[in-house]
This record gives structure tokens, C-alpha cells and sequence, in this order.
């Protein structure tokens, strides 16, 4: 996950309300200070810190709670807020409007330029578009190679030039070509730092392209130093929005986000991971729900867009979340879910499933055992499927043989079966943190419960 030490820092804070007698100047301090200590062990700036803790601290103890909530549930509401508030409050999505829609990377050395073209390239035609990448860094050795290579896994067509060295005839020399798409991504070369050159070749390339988006792409392993890089490139180039790449392998992800949400420059994506898929739109809204184990809904089928039908996507969740489903539906459900992505990530955006430990381990061992699966239960009959619970060992025996997939697999997806059932049933009431959330649906912002 994202930020996972600080997701679980503030889970732990949550839980903290939740199990409080009463809320009073002394728990509202000591979970001041654990919010704290969780921010700044992300990187985020200690000014930065102090300011939202002091907001929280201001408002917990200052306003009346609204009708219709208990303190507990108001000083949660509070702290999801101010965290919201922290991160650029709403999102900021790209709307795709006339065609051909073009955007511009910009960014330094290492930023992740090349692989992000990928992944947007990916994303938008996931959502029915046509889209096509264009390589204009003449600077970097192999530069246009990674990009060929990055448009191929991501299917989507690219135009570059390896023996070009003016980066504005490249452009030019597809120029008839771009009105065929509707998503043309342009990337741009780097330096070690914002230079004058850069400044220049940006800005002449940005003259000729006429981008409707210019995207500086950032690493977030950078930490509060995002913050500098993206005013330079701002007042420079007049970005339009961030993306933050690595936000799955740092601790100093909470600092970079943290850093680019005060300047003028929305982030707009962030990179969860190396696969082309790994990439979300930014909600800050969603972005604290999922840290604080609420779950993010609205990435959780903006996800599903392009991967099941949509239908299918809401029978899934109705079934799923019911806790009623047989071996058919868990099959079909486990493979939807591994369209989306590793399921450990799309679980995460599941409401409510954080607050159950549930291993990874569990998880990641499913990844590749849905085709045994299906073998296994194409030699079980009807009854069998939709009843297996009545699976004992004698049945197990002969559908081994009829299949040959060993007992033991068998088991172990019958085993798969029971422990979701039982998972479901500990969703629908698992305590009093999930009573509380219930209980505030409704009354929450969006994307929270």
C-alpha cells in the first residue's frame, strides 16, 4: 500500500476514538501528537505539520458537534477533513475535450518520464480512447528505445525519430498524423537540474506542440524538495498538474505530496507501482479515506473501468459484499478482481476491509492458482458448485482424479471458499470501528464510508 506505515499510524488513531470512554482535551492531545509523530516520520514538512495539527487541535476542542453525530464521530470527521484539506481538497481530473487531447511530460532525469507516457497511454485507452506517444528527448542515450519499447507493452502506437536531433522536427514531421487520436502524449527530455537550455527546449517545444496539459512528472522519493522543483517548473513553463511516480516504495511519499499540494500545481496522477496499470488519478478525498481504512469506492470502479463489465463490476460488489456467493461466484469474482490489479491493492479500496487483518500472504498466494481452480471445478457437478459446503473428503478424492489437480490444491481452494465466507461475515460486523463508520455513512464527504 501507499504510505502503509502512516495508513496504519492513523488507523491506529482512529481506533484510539473508537475505544475512548469519552472525548475530552486529553485524548484530543494525545491524538494530536500520534497524527504528528505519523506525518513527520513521512517525510512531511515539520511547519507543514504543525499548522494541520493545530487546525484539528482548534477545531476539536472549539466546535459544536453538528446534530446527528456523536463526538467521536465528529472529531473523525474532523481530522478526515483537515487531512483532505492538507492534500489540495478536491481532485483534479483531466477532461479529455476536443481531439486531439495533448499532453505534455516535462520533468528531470529519473523522474519516471518515459514509463509514465506508458501508463497514461495505458489509462486512457483503457477508457475507450485512441491514444499514441510521441518521443521528442534527443538528449538521453536510448531514450527513444525505452519509449518504443514502453509503447509496445502498453499497445498504443508511438512516433519517434532515433537519427533527429531537433526535437521540434520530430514533432512537426507527424503533424498530419495526430489528428487520428484522440490522446497524443508527447515526452519531453530531462536535465540534472532546471537549466536554462531545459527552460528553452521546454519552452520551444511548448510553443509548437500547444499542449492542453503540461505534466511535471516528479518522483516521490524526493520528499519535501518536490516542493522547490515544482514552483521552478511552474513559474518556468506554467504547468497545469503533478504526477508523483514512486509513491509505493518511499516513506518520503508523504512529503512530496504534502510539498506539491501548497504550490499552484494540482498532482493529478500518482504511481503506485512498476506495472503499466499502476497508476491512479489523484483524490485526496478517496487518497485519506483509503489511508484511514475506509476504503476508496470511486478509485475502486474507476479501476474496474476497462477491466469488467459494468454490470458485471456491480453484480460483483453486491454479491461480494453480502457475503452470499458459492464457488462459481468466488471463481468469477477472483478473476475480476485480478483484471484490476494485485489484489492486495484493490482490497485496499474495499470499505472497510482494511480494518480486518487479514494476511497478504492469503492473498498473494492467489494470484496464480485460478486456472487449477477452474480445472478442479469443471469436475465437480452443479450441486457441488453451488453447494460446498457439502465438499467432503470423499468428493475431494474424485474430483482430484477427475481432474488431476492434487487433494491438496482442492482443499485448499474449498479452505479459499470458507475463509471469504467468514471474511464477509466479519465485514458486515466487525466491531465497533466498523459500527462507527456505518453509523456516519451518510454523513461523511464523499468517497469516506
Amino acid at each position: 500500500m501507499v504510505l502503509e506505515k502512516l495508513g496504519d499510524s492513523l488507523k491506529n488513531t482512529l481506533k484510539k476514538i473508537a475505544g475512548s470512554v469519552f472525548v475530552d482535551e486529553k485524548l484530543i492531545n494525545e491524538l494530536v501528537k500520534d497524527i504528528q509523530r505519523a506525518l513527520l516520520q513521512s517525510d512531511v514538512n515539520v511547519k507543514l505539520v504543525f499548522e494541520l495539527s493545530n487546525k484539528i487541535k482548534e477545531r476539536a476542542l472549539k466546535e459544536e458537534t453538528p446534530g446527528g453525530l456523536t463526538k467521536k464521530e465528529h472529531l473523525v470527521n474532523t481530522v478526515y477533513e483537515e487531512l483532505v484539506n492538507f492534500l489540495g481538497k478536491e481532485g483534479h481530473k483531466i477532461e479529455v475535450k476536443g481531439k486531439p487531447f495533448k499532453i505534455m511530460l516535462v520533468g528531470l532525469f529519473g523522474s519516471g518520464k518515459t514509463t509514465t507516457a506508458g501508463k497514461l497511454g495505458r489509462f486512457f485507452t483503457k477508457r475507450g480512447m485512441k491514444v499514441a506517444l510521441v518521443g521528442l528527448d534527443v538528449h538521453r542515450p536510448a531514450a527513444m528505445d525505452q519509449l518504443e519499447q514502453v509503447a509496445k507493452n502498453a499497445n498504443v502506437p508511438v512516433f519517434i525519430d532515433k537519427k533527429e536531433k531537433d526535437p521540434l522536427k520530430i514533432w512537426m514531421n507527424n503533424i498530419n498524423e495526430y489528428s487520428k487520436y484522440d490522446v497524443v502524449i508527447v515526452d519531453t527530455a530531462g536535465r540534472d537540474a532546471l537549466s536554462k537550455d531545459l527552460i528553452e527546449e521546454i519552452e520551444s517545444v511548448n510553443k509548437v506542440v500547444v499542449p492542453n496539459e503540461r505534466l511535471l512528472v516528479i518522483s516521490a522519493d524526493i520528499g519535501q524538495a518536490a516542493q522547490s522543483q515544482a514552483e521552478q517548473f511552474h513559474s518556468s513553463v506554467n504547468i497545469t498538474g503533478v504526477v508523483a511516480t514512486k509513491m509505493d516504495g518511499t516513506a518520503k511519499a508523504g512529503g512530496a505530496l504534502s510539498a506539491c499540494a501548497v504550490t499552484k500545481a494540482p498532482i493529478k496522477f500518482i504511481g503506485i507501482g512498476e506495472r503499466l496499470d499502476d497508476i491512479e488519478t489523484f483524490n485526496p478525498q478517496g487518497f485519506v479515506s483509503r489511508l484511514l481504512g475506509m476504503g476508496d469506492l470511486e478509485a475502486l470502479l474507476e479501476k474496474a473501468k476497462g477491466a469488467i463489465d459494468e454490470k458485471d463490476a456491480e453484480d460483483l460488489g453486491k454479491k461480494f459484499l453480502k457475503g452470499q456467493f458459492n464457488l462459481i461466484d468466488l471463481y468469477e469474482q477472483m478473476s475480476a478482481l485480478k483484471k484490476m490489479g494485485p489484489l492486495s491493492k484493490v482490497m485496499e479500496m474495499v470499505p472497510g476491509f482494511s480494518q480486518i487483518k487479514m494476511p497478504k500472504e492469503l492473498l498473494q498466494t492467489q494470484e496464480g492458482k485460478l486456472e487449477k481452480w477452474k480445472i478442479a471445478m469443471s469436475s465437480m457437478t452443479k450441486h457441488e458448485l453451488e453447494n460446498p459446503e457439502e465438499i467432503d473428503i470423499s468428493r475431494i478424492e474424485r474430483i482430484s482424479k477427475g481432474s488431476g489437480i492434487s487433494v491438496k490444491e482442492i482443499r485448499e481452494l474449498i479452505k479459499q471458499y470458507r475463509q471469504s465466507k467468514k471474511m464477509m461475515k466479519m465485514m458486515k460486523g466487525s466491531g465497533d470501528m466498523n459500527k462507527m463508520m456505518k453509523k456516519m455513512k451518510g454523513k461523511l464527504p464523499p468517497g469516506m464510508g
